[in-house]
């Protein structure tokens, strides 16, 4: 069963999705993150300027099937189809948007990235519901009580 864990309270959510990629990517897993295509391509642009010393190899979804196949982070507006047909799926899902993501028990994990305003958390609690509901064990990481 795919374990969600939702970090509550990010004050920059592209800065934390850096970080958060960047950790992945360290560990060695392969990761999707969804959002809205505004944010992804902010996300793109985030990725490579955030940091001076570490490069994560990355790329939307939209790219040619060989190429997101061989990339270890990719960016999607739908989690269901971010990977190419037939291939392994991604242990990570990252999730900035609104609604419960198609697909995402195919994950090992999911992480909802909650922002601190009150239409984000809003949905956030909608979707904390949603997995609740259906027996997922939730994590829950106050990201404003850590700094």
């Amino acid at each position: 069963m795919t374990e969600v864990a939702f970090h509550f309270n990010v004050p920059d959510r592209l800065a934390y999705t850096c970080r958060l990629v960047r950790k992945a990517y360290a560990a060695g897993g392969r990761t999707v993150v969804v959002a809205p295509a505004a944010q992804l391509h902010a996300l793109d642009g985030a990725l490579w300027t955030f940091s001076a010393l570490d490069f994560i190899p990355h790329c939307l979804a939209s790219a040619s099937a060989d190429t997101v196949a061989r990339t270890p982070v990719v960016l999607s507006t739908d989690a269901l189809t971010a990977l190419p047909p037939g291939q392994a799926p991604a242990q990570i899902l990252v999730h900035l948007g609104d609604a419960v993501p198609q697909g995402f028990e195919q994950y090992q994990r999911l992480i909802e990235l909650v922002g601190t305003a009150e239409d984000d958390r809003a949905h956030a609690r909608q979707r904390w519901r949603h997995y609740a509901e259906r027996g997922y064990q939730i994590k829950r990481h106050d990201v404003a009580a850590k700094e």
